[in-house]
């Protein structure tokens, strides 16, 4: 095993590729989350927390506890196993400070910039995380529509691009809508805890603080206001993008056991917005190209739609989109 003061870092490129952040991220999120990670006995065999968290850090660049292994030269993927399992949940408890669900009126106005869309507090999707199947008697109910396993998560973001709100418990086979339906942000929007609205695509009912797209519009007003929901919409779409492209774990899908998977995946989000906060750029490779792309889900309106929420749309239509 390497001593805890060889860790690896050598360039700051290098430490982009190897484990997604700069040595300076890199030693400060070891202080944050050190005390939680730290075995309570000197034992020769404990590991030291830097090492943790970059043996961590470095499957989360992978999804691949051989890979790890062999880079740290005697670390067997069992121990890599636990690790994994330990600085994840020590991350993810982290979410309160990193991923807060506290909308302004610069987020309504970034909104605006971006995409000339108003009153919009945070953009919402899913997206599907691969795993392995669980197994057990619920083993199937994490088989989504593609047919593959997968944790459906739930992310809102900011105008800033930054994760705000995230629901990852839910298997693959869930309907976005159901998971919404059950969150907490749902709650406290049906109580009118804020002002202002989410935008999301037609796989969620049209609602006073959920504004979906107009299908088929016929008008200049209702392609312009289709138009600029896509531009606000587009923000977790990338936010998506750049997230499993610097974690590759998530797009390559997670074979550890699901309560750790469950754990990576909400640490995974607080390192993301780590990231930003501390300035810690991805690299160029990192960056990716996003658009939206129709879905099965906005192949018609949602059940669910209320006559309230096409209301709200279509006031929204006529008094900002109409020239």
């Amino acid at each position: 095993m390497r001593d805890e003061n060889d860790s690896e870092i050598q360039t700051e490129e290098k430490d982009m590729k190897r484990y997604r952040f700069s040595k300076e991220s890199v030693m400060r999120l070891n202080q944050k989350i050190e005390p939680a990670i730290r075995h309570g006995s000197d034992r020769n065999a404990a590991i030291p927390p830097m090492l943790q968290l970059l043996t961590a850090l470095r499957f989360y660049a992978t999804g691949c506890f051989q890979m790890v292994d062999g880079d740290l030269f005697g670390v067997h993927k069992s121990t890599v196993s636990r690790i994994v399992g330990r600085v994840s949940q020590a991350i993810a408890a982290l979410k309160n400070q990193y991923i807060r669900f506290a909308p302004t009126g610069e987020t309504s106005a970034g909104f605006y910039r971006r995409a000339g869309f108003p009153g919009v507090i945070g953009a919402i999707d899913c997206t599907h995380i691969p795993i392995q199947n669980p197994g057990g008697e619920n083993g199937e109910l994490f088989r989504n529509r593609k047919g593959y396993c997968s944790i459906n998560v739930q992310v809102v973001c900011d105008e800033k691009v930054q994760i705000i709100n995230i629901v990852a418990r839910w298997p693959g086979s869930t309907h976005d809508s159901r998971i919404f339906d059950n969150s907490h942000l749902c709650a406290l929007l049906e109580s009118h805890a804020f002002q202002g609205h989410l935008v999301g695509d037609n796989g969620y009912p049209c609602r006073a603080y959920l504004l979906t797209p107009i299908l088929n519009p016929s008008t200049p007003a209702e392609k312009r206001y289709n138009t600029c929901h896509i531009a606000a919409r587009g923000l977790v779409e990338r936010v998506f993008g750049v997230w499993k492209k610097r974690f590759p774990c998530l797009q390559n899908g997670l074979r550890t056991k699901l309560d750790t998977t469950l754990a990576v995946i909400v640490a995974l989000a607080v390192l993301y917005n780590f990231g930003k906060r501390l300035g810690d750029e991805v690299l160029p490779e990192f960056e990716v190209d996003y658009r939206i792309e129709h879905t099965e889900d906005e192949g018609e309106e949602h059940n669910a739609a209320t006559a309230n929420g096409n209301a709200v749309r279509r006031t929204l239509i006529e008094n900002h989109f109409t020239a």
